[in-house]
């Protein structure tokens, strides 16, 4: 019976000599050298897109080598913000913030308020212009109320957390702040820089990420507290309380299971900053960490919790007011 080999396997019947074959097999099995990436076959698709990545980086390398009048900037350095609703704009403009534009609705209606804003923007050679209220509209976002006014600011320029407290103990002031964990709504933020301003706070710090900024929502619900209460940006909110500690500010966080009750506060003469914590979650686990004393809200049981911007303007009145008595 005949042998069989392994399937599909040829069984080669040489005929001639079968010494010497020049190396041609040697040869043949060297092969050609490894197998040319993707990119580097001419005649494939990944080839064609390298060419065309390298064209365009050579035509911009050409437009960032032409001079120019203007200096690159950061994106974002040249945007501007709209503040809309007439304390808002009148207040911005009592402050000099240096705007650049005023814009007023056709057939506003005239009050003292626009009155004086008309009154600024003439003696500082700010441009007025009439536009239509559907163009207002649009400046003013998604739900913004402008009132008929508008007004374009620069961005904001936020302060150094420890500049701020700098100064406030320079004034020989008895340092109020308040520090925001993770409130990205912009209209609490701007809640919180009136109640700032009224319950007499010296400034709001906002960590860098994870925030509400100072945009026109916050502008318009500050009512124009915001040309006065200035707000400091931390790289790191939890780095800043730290350091903020280490100069004799104590760190109060607002918590619905505090230990300590609002009313039974005993260091609300003392220089304190008072950390307010997201809409959902709360302060975060390093921030309560970091705090002195956890202070809680008396509310009734029926109501879960509080707003951040309604649990800042409370534990800032009753802060203001054992001040008061201690006076």
């Amino acid at each position: 019976m005949a042998k069989l080999g392994r399937p599909g396997a040829g069984r080669g019947k040489k005929k001639g000599p079968t010494k010497g074959t020049g190396g041609h097999s040697r040869k043949a099995l060297e092969g050609k050298g490894p197998t040319p990436k993707a990119e580097d076959r001419v005649y494939h698709v990944a080839h064609k897109r390298k060419q065309a990545a390298e064209r365009l980086a050579a035509k911009r390398g050409q437009h960032a080598q032409t001079p120019g009048p203007r200096t690159s900037r950061p994106k974002g350095d040249t945007d501007t913000e709209n503040v809309t609703g007439r304390n808002s704009v009148l207040e911005a403009l009592r402050a000099r913030i240096p705007a650049t534009a005023l814009y007023i609705a056709q057939r506003v209606e005239m009050d003292d308020r626009v009155k004086e804003m008309l009154s600024i923007a003439k003696n500082r050679d700010i441009p007025i212009l009439e536009v239509t209220r559907p163009e207002l509209d649009r400046m003013a976002g998604f739900d913004g109320v402008h009132q008929g006014v508008a007004l374009k600011v620069p961005p904001y320029e936020y302060a150094h957390p420890q500049d701020l407290l700098e100064r406030i103990i320079e004034g020989g002031q008895t340092p109020l702040l308040v520090a925001l964990d993770g409130v990205t709504d912009a209209r609490n933020l701007g809640a919180i820089i009136r109640s700032t301003a009224a319950f007499g706070g010296h400034g709001v710090v906002i960590p860098q990420r994870r925030s509400a900024g100072m945009n026109s929502g916050a502008w318009k619900t500050s009512a124009g507290a915001a040309a006065r209460i200035p707000v400091a940006m931390a790289t790191n909110l939890t780095t800043t309380l730290k350091e903020f500690k280490k100069q004799g500010v104590f760190v109060l966080g607002l918590d619905g299971d505090g230990d300590v009750s609002l009313p039974s506060l005993q260091l609300a003469d003392r220089p304190v900053v008072v950390v307010v914590g997201s809409e959902g979650k709360g302060l975060s686990r390093l921030v309560t960490e970091t705090c002195d004393q956890i202070v809680s809200i008396p509310i009734s049981a029926a109501t879960e919790s509080l707003n951040a911007g309604i649990a800042a303007s409370v534990a800032l009145y009753q802060i203001a007011t054992l001040r008061a008595a201690t006076d």
